[in-house]
């Protein structure tokens, strides 16, 4: 194993693979994380800057996940997961 640290960790400015981080001063999207699956590694932003998610239950929260259950369902490579986990 590399004990080098993966360079796109440094430039997210999040602490390890899968751990989400809120980026307020980004222009659009709310949060950014580096996720890994296997060997594969990639920089997801997620999130609309300014809007927070709903209470589980709720008709917004719910009508967020079916709209967007097939993205979901990819896993940690997309954004709808992360989106789904941190926000909602």
């Amino acid at each position: 194993m590399a004990t080098a640290k993966d360079p796109r960790l440094a430039r997210a400015g999040v602490s390890g693979y899968n751990k989400p981080k809120a980026t307020p001063n980004h222009p659009k999207k709310s949060h950014v994380v580096v996720a890994k699956e296997g060997d594969q590694v990639k920089t997801i932003r997620f999130g609309q800057q300014g809007v927070k998610g709903s209470p589980d239950g709720s008709k917004r929260n719910e009508a967020f996940k079916a709209r967007h259950a097939a993205n979901i369902a990819k896993g940690k490579m997309s954004a709808a997961y992360w989106a789904n986990k941190v926000k909602w």
